[in-house]
């Protein structure tokens, strides 16, 4: 049943048509139309979705070209492309090396001669109307941002088309771009760390193994031997899932019984922009080991199992830390420590950036650091990774700026499945929060 020849619709047809196109062809909406015979709304749709998937990109001044996608987590860098509409800027010239990568970015605030020491190939120079900094960055190998809205010259744009360098104009000023560039470079590695679906569908490259409406238990059986699964999606003729087959279901049927009258219809499914954590707990809560992944259409693309997304997740949380969430950020500012008698508890001060306008800790601030105390105090009691099942959180006094609290958390209850907490936050002994936390294991079954 692996690769099943099913019928296709114009829309997959043209994504199929384009996606077979060589790296850098030129793709033109009314051309696409005219070639495959449909109408340029529907190639028009296409070329969207293309673009949504990474395949086909839209350039200024060049139109929609087709690329090669790239993995999701190949790499940190910008590139100078990434740049321009970060800064919501324009490409004065040198638009053929907006692909290019950039490693560093320099701020053009000194004299020349002093400037060349820092610039070299793939670095990008943030700079005014200086065209002598423009001539001598373009020399360099690096890209040439110009802030204020600022253009340059003739020569200069022809020298960066030369050089397939691009020269990048942004009505922002130098601290306001430098600081949107900075902010894209840490999103990106924070959403680097976040796992999603796609990561583990995309790096094995195998094979989609499900079953028709048509099938029949018998081919399960020749299934479930051919690839040592015992869980099946089962889709229609158009590879809509509309149901999972397991062997639970089969065991009292006969061999030439259709699939279609055993299998368990309407199953959740996941999509290849879900995060790991969100699968581990749609998986917890639905009491499954099993979840197909559809693209937006409800169409098989493929399947993961629990096993696969918990070993994924573990393997992520070996990996360096490098970008950092609000929420990680204010949890950096709490120490572990333990009391004479064992129990864990943390300790840290309220900073300007947790307040309200009242100059109060924000609630949701506060029930962020409880929680998090909480999960932490899971995981050090059972080795186990938890997430929130509920949480009834009371604040009874304010806390101010620059005060040091203390938040302890106190393990009421655990099982396999889930652990129930109660956090309690103090000030100089006294209690301003309580919280009642039940956290579900995402480790067992």
């Amino acid at each position: 049943m692996e690769g099943h020849e099913e019928s296709i619709t114009k829309h997959e047809q043209l994504l199929q048509y384009i996606e077979s196109l060589k790296i850098g062809t030129k793709i033109s909406v009314r051309k696409l139309a005219k070639n495959l015979g449909v109408s340029e709304g529907t190639a028009y749709r296409a070329v969207k979705e293309a673009e949504m998937v990474g395949i086909v990109i839209t350039k200024e001044r060049i139109g929609t070209v087709r690329v090669e996608k790239k993995p999701r987590n190949l790499s940190d860098q910008l590139s100078f492309g990434d740049v321009v509409e970060i800064v919501e800027g324009h490409v004065l010239g040198g638009s053929e090396g907006l692909e290019k990568a950039l490693h560093k970015y320099v701020i053009g605030a000194m004299k020349i001669d002093a400037m060349v020491r820092y610039i070299d190939a793939g670095s990008l120079l943030i700079v005014g109307n200086r065209e002598d900094a423009h001539i001598l960055a373009l020399e360099q190998g690096a890209g040439v941002l110009i802030t204020g809205g600022f253009g340059t010259s003739r020569e200069v744009k022809m020298l960066a088309d030369q050089l397939n360098l691009p020269i990048i104009s942004s009505r922002h000023d130098t601290f306001t771009v430098a600081s949107m560039i900075n902010r894209a470079i840490f999103d990106r590695i924070i959403k680097k760390k976040i796992m999603l679906i796609e990561d583990i569908v995309t790096s094995g490259k195998r094979k989609v193994s499900f079953l028709k409406t048509t099938s029949t238990v018998a081919d399960f059986e020749r299934l479930a031997a051919e690839t040592g699964l015992s869980r099946f999606a089962v889709t229609d003729d158009w590879n809509r899932v509309i149901g999972i087959v397991s062997r639970k279901d089969i065991e009292e049927a006969e061999a030439d019984q259709s699939i279609e009258k055993v299998v368990t219809r309407n199953p959740v499914t996941a999509g290849m922009q879900t995060s790991l954590a969100s699968a581990a707990q749609i998986m917890v809560w639905e009491g499954i080991d099993f979840l197909p992944v559809v693209d937006r259409n409800r169409k098989l693309v493929a399947s993961v199992t629990r096993k696969e997304v918990l070993q994924a997740m573990r393997d992520a949380q070996n990996q360096p830390q490098l970008g950092e969430t609000f929420e990680q950020l204010m949890w950096n500012g709490f120490a572990e420590e333990r009391s004479a008698d064992g129990q864990l508890f943390f300790h840290g001060i309220i900073t300007p950036q947790m307040a309200t306008n009242l100059g109060t800790i924000s609630e949701g601030v506060l029930s962020s650091l409880m929680t998090q105390a909480g999960l932490a105090a899971a995981k050090d009691m059972s080795g186990s990774g938890y997430v929130v099942d509920n949480m009834t959180t009371y604040f009874i006094r304010p806390v101010q700026i620059e005060n040091q609290i203390v938040i302890t958390p106190v393990v009421l209850e655990v099982s396999r499945r889930t652990c129930k907490l109660e956090i309690v936050m103090s000030y100089l002994e006294g209690i301003v929060a309580k919280a009642v936390m039940t956290l579900q294991s995402i480790d067992h079954g």
